[in-house]
């Protein structure tokens, strides 16, 4: 994204890589079916095999899916993009975001991770724009609160200048 005059990057990132612990734990069981087929199948070699191969694929995919997610937070907008090849991007005007919510999950207090739901001004009720999986979410959104308060600022300089 190109940054338009004046704009300064707040935040820009990807989910944390402890948000995907839980698809890597579902890995794991789907590693063990695999190995498990592989054994009653053929025995150790096959198991050792497919279990290594299952392995192999989850990791990546769990890689992908963290690392093609990218946030960015703006001094005027906020953008999520998705994908490798076919490519998802949302965007909203900072100016826009009306209400801000943060979830976490007795395991993703643990972690440090949370989701971060930002709702906006559309004419669709309960528009939300998320930033899932974010480390220490409770920052992310101070750094929005400030944005907000120096946007604020400029609104009164303009407002009450002649």
């Amino acid at each position: 994204m190109e940054l338009q005059s004046g704009e300064e990057v707040i935040y820009q990132g990807h989910p944390s890589w402890r948000s995907t612990l839980g698809f890597y734990l579902m890995g794991l069981l789907v590693v063990a079916v695999g190995a498990a087929i592989g054994y009653a199948v053929s025995g150790v070699g096959v198991a050792a095999a497919a279990g290594g191969v299952v392995l192999v694929v989850v990791l990546i995919v769990g890689w992908l899916r963290r690392i093609t997610t990218r946030y960015l937070i703006t001094t005027k907008r906020m953008q999520i993009s998705r994908g490798i090849l076919s490519r998802e991007v949302e965007e909203t005007r900072i100016e826009r975001l009306v209400d801000v919510t943060v979830r976490q999950s007795l395991f993703q207090r643990m972690l440090g991770i949370g989701a971060v739901d930002f709702d906006n001004a559309s004419a669709q009720q309960g528009d939300l724009f998320r930033f899932t999986g974010i480390a220490k979410p409770q920052q992310l959104v101070r750094a929005v609160d400030k944005v907000h308060e120096v946007q604020g600022h400029r609104g009164d300089a303009t407002a009450s200048a002649p």
